[in-house]
Formats: structure tokens, sequence, C-alpha cells
């Protein structure tokens, strides 16, 4: 029998992306909205692949450049260039040219969690350890790929719930 959560993908990228935001040195409030858009710009990548989304305009895209020019800075985080923002509270990832709040992404982890949270966030928290962080820096992703919840291929796998193994996480760290 395996240590097993059912929980679809999005929760367990975000919880993932902001454990390993931590390791590289944010951080936690800051890492957890690093890890919450990191997940966003994934599921929107997956949503476009499927015909779910229209990919943005590149005149809206170079607007919404311009609106921020000088504010905005670039963190690459799981192969993602994340946009983020220097607050008075700290770095704060973007979602929609808004801060996303560090609250609002421990809330969405609990919820979707539950429980089982702590058990989650201690093996990855493991698995991020167990490596340099520029290591995990190159290896975050594909690392995520192999313990991710199996869904359905294409629009069937859309937000379905699949089994996060946490012997499979704690696994990868040894």
């Amino acid at each position: 029998m395996t240590d097993a959560i059912r929980i679809n993908r999005a929760p367990v990228l975000t919880l993932w992306a902001a454990i390993v935001a931590e390791r590289l040195g944010f951080a936690r409030d800051e890492a957890l909205t690093l890890g919450r858009a990191v997940a966003g710009l994934n599921a929107y990548s997956k949503g476009v692949s499927l015909g779910l989304y229209e990919p943005t305009p590149a005149t809206e895209r170079e607007r919404r450049r311009e609106a921020r020019h000088g504010a905005t800075v670039q963190v690459a985080l799981l192969h993602r260039a994340v946009p983020a923002v220097q607050t008075p509270e700290g770095l704060r990832a973007l979602s929609k040219d808004r801060p996303i709040s560090p609250d609002s992404v421990e809330r969405y982890l609990a919820g979707k969690f539950g429980d089982r949270l702590a058990d989650a966030r201690a093996a990855m928290t493991r698995l991020a350890r167990s490596m340099a962080p520029r290591d995990l820096a190159e290896r975050a992703y594909g690392l995520y790929e192999e313990f991710r919840p199996a869904v359905p291929a294409g629009v069937r796998g859309w937000g379905a719930a699949g089994k996060l193994d946490l012997d499979r996480v704690t696994a990868l760290a040894e």
C-alpha cells in the first residue's frame, strides 16, 4: 500500500515550485507566490495546447510589457520566466499584472491538500534538500514530471485528480 493523496496537478506543482524557490533562497512568502505563478503559467500553456484558451495577441503582450516596464523582473523557476515585482513586503509574482498574495496561496494549498499538506510539504522538502541548489534548479521540472499525479491525456485530463505518491517523492530523494 502506498502513501498517496488524490489531487489534481495544479496544487502539486504550486507546492513543489514554492519549495524549490525556497531552496533556491527566496523567502517563504516570495516562494509561495512564485509557485502559484509557475502553476498558472503551466496551466495556461497546457490550455492553449488543448485549444481551451486563445494565446494572448502580441499587441496585448506588448501593452502589458510597456505598462510595467522597469517595475517587473523575470524570475526563472522550473523552466518558466515568472514575472514578479518588488513590493514593501518583498518580491511577489504577478498574475494578470497584480501581485499574488502569499496568504491566498496558503489557503489554496490547505484547501486542496487538506490534512495531508504537511506530509506532502515534508516529502517535497526532503527531495529539494537532497541536492545542491544549482542541480535542483536544473532538474526541478523533470523531478515534478516523475512524481506528478497521472491523469488522462488531452482534454479529459484537464483538472482531473490523480494519485500523488509520497513514497515516490521520498524515493527520489534517496
